[in-house]
């Protein structure tokens, strides 16, 4: 579930949507949800959660980070978008973009006992993983790699990919980095 304004990120889908000449139709068939899921997210009805918001965002070939909110300037902790998911809880902390990539700094906390599986991002997104505190298993779903609190993953996001715990909740930071197309 999303604590950013759920009617704003409908309307900064609906206008990305519309910018790349897609029906409502054609991209909840790409995003493998319910037309009537997306036309909610697009009025604003519908809160969606992390993994709803990626598999949409991963179709407009868009970082989650362009339909949130930015975080408020100075304070990360001050009205900072989160997203929640099966398992994740995804708190934006920085936005930066330069002549080629966007990064994507968030906070998380994984569940434990609570696994989610992130849809395939587009070509050439890679995710970046230093836990704090719990151990994880993290990465592509077919090679997924276990590190525990001090440890570092890197992965390509182009495919899909979890996030899961072990018996205590984890805490680590997540750099995305998309290519500019």
């Amino acid at each position: 579930m999303l604590t950013d304004d759920p009617a704003a990120v409908g309307r900064r889908i609906r206008a990305l949507r519309e910018e790349r000449g897609i029906s409502l139709s054609e991209l909840a068939r790409r995003a493998g949800i319910g037309k009537a899921t997306l036309s909610g997210l697009e009025t604003g009805v519908r809160n969606p959660t992390l993994e709803t918001l990626y598999a949409v965002t991963g179709r407009l070939g868009v970082p989650l980070a362009a339909v949130l909110s930015p975080p408020a300037a100075g304070d990360p902790h001050v009205d900072a978008p989160v997203v929640r998911g099966a398992a994740v809880e995804a708190t934006l902390l920085e936005v930066i973009e330069d002549p080629d990539a966007t990064y994507e700094l968030y906070r998380i906390r994984i569940r434990a006992g609570a696994t989610q599986v992130s849809p395939a991002h587009p070509a050439g997104v890679t995710e970046h993983l230093t836990v704090f505190r719990g151990d994880v298993t993290a990465g592509p779903t077919e090679a997924p790699q276990q590190v525990g609190a001090g440890g570092y993953l890197r992965w390509n996001a182009d495919t899909p990919h979890l996030y899961a715990a072990g018996t205590d909740d984890a805490d680590a930071s997540l750099l995305i980095r998309t290519p500019r197309t």
